[in-house]
């Protein structure tokens, strides 16, 4: 069974950093895209950064536009762990944060738009104060 855990959210002011974790445990598939998305009260889930790995070593990695240059999506082979490394947080990035991961397949596309992954996290708070 696929589990994802999220951890490393909190509390920052305007300009600091956060790195969030996703510990995954039960991953069977060689192949797979993991990423990062967040959700914001009121507003419709988004993706922020995704990486396709093969055997557990970095493939590709793409991030969504607006957030290229601040935040940067790495993983841990030996911890089985995704992290998502956030500078320069600004109020607007306040959110929930999750990680999902899903298998490669010809129908399923490793990018941030993707939202059809099969299994999630339960997702960690970010919150941004000026």
């Amino acid at each position: 069974q696929v589990q994802l855990v999220e951890s490393g959210g909190g509390s920052v002011q305007a300009g600091g950093s956060l790195r969030l974790s996703c510990e995954d445990s039960g991953l069977t598939f060689s192949s797979y895209c993991m990423g990062w998305f967040r959700q914001a009260p009121g507003k419709e889930r988004e993706g922020v950064a995704t990486i396709y790995t093969r055997d557990r070593y970095l493939y590709y990695a793409d991030y969504a536009d607006s957030l290229k240059g601040r935040f940067t999506i790495s993983l841990d082979n030996a911890k089985s762990t995704l992290y998502l490394q956030m500078n320069s947080l600004r109020p607007e990035d306040t959110a929930v944060y999750y990680c999902a991961v899903g298998p490669i397949s010809p129908t399923f596309a490793c990018r941030p738009s993707q939202r059809d992954f099969p299994y999630w996290g339960q997702g960690t708070q970010v919150t941004v104060s000026s």
